[in-house]
């Protein structure tokens, strides 16, 4: 049985490889191997994060499932996010090389399982406020991925010796108006996920706040965020200054949806 289970995300691990491979190749396009690696990733990681749900009829709550739940939504919005903007498919040599990263994480843990779901909120509310947060750590995942494609090609840029990595990565104004965009929309969904979150609570244990790390943590992510958006309104920061703090929000939102996770489902 553990065999069986260990194969399916050996499988999925192994799925990610395409879409690693294909940008880089000589000269990478976005072509029909481009997208064609990208659905077989997206597949085969979104069979894995919703699959064994769907068959227990229940989400799970393993930090092997939030990890390739998170790897799956990160693939989708990335997915999306090269329909609409031209220069995106070059983010794929920063993008599926840490995702690789996730997803061999997530096979190590394979077997660690999570605590039950909490059912005393309505399943609708609960299902929203999972389905949220994964959004939120998505965008911010190709948010952060984005500014450090940006700070790439500046320090390329300063130095006039650009490698072979920043030779396929989106230039640096194109990945800086990405990182821009993506950190918008991270900021309105994170506000979202904040306020089902408090009314989860509320179902829960009839409180609208509750004082933990994982709350603390997305609250700081939340105001490091705005922070940032309204340093670039106002005074013009972006770039290696940005993408520092763009970094800090996500080591935040991380700690706040990983990383707890990790420490109540795995060390304890």
């Amino acid at each position: 049985m553990l065999g069986n289970h260990l194969s399916l995300h050996l499988i999925a691990l192994a799925a990610l490889a395409p879409a690693t491979l294909a940008p880089l190749r000589r000269e990478p396009e976005r072509d029909g191997l481009f997208w064609g690696g990208l659905l077989l990733a997206l597949a085969a990681t979104f069979a894995l994060a919703a699959g064994p749900a769907l068959a227990a009829g229940h989400w799970r709550t393993s930090f092997s499932s939030a990890l390739w739940a998170s790897t799956a939504m990160s693939l989708l919005l990335y997915g999306l996010l090269c329909r609409v903007e031209s220069a995106a498919w070059k983010l794929s040599p920063l993008l599926m090389p840490y995702l690789v990263v996730l997803g061999t994480m997530a096979t190590l843990w394979a077997g660690a399982e999570g605590p039950p779901l909490d059912e005393r909120a309505p399943p609708f509310w609960t299902m929203l406020h999972i389905a949220i947060a994964l959004v939120t750590y998505a965008l911010l995942t190709l948010a952060a991925i984005a500014a450090l494609g940006g700070v790439l090609q500046e320090r390329a840029l300063k130095r006039k010796r650009p490698s072979h990595l920043t030779r396929r990565l989106p230039a640096a104004a194109e990945a800086d108006g990405m990182a821009h965009a993506l950190l918008v929309s991270t900021e309105v969904v994170l506000g979202a996920g904040l306020a089902t979150g408090s009314a989860l609570l509320y179902l829960e244990r009839h409180r609208f706040f509750v004082f933990d790390h994982k709350t603390l943590l997305s609250w700081l992510a939340f105001l490091a965020i705005g922070g940032i958006l309204l340093a670039r309104r106002w005074w013009g920061v972006r770039g290696r200054a940005a993408a520092r703090w763009m970094l800090l929000a996500y080591l935040l939102l991380t700690l706040a949806f990983l990383g707890v996770k990790f420490v109540t489902d795995i060390i304890l």
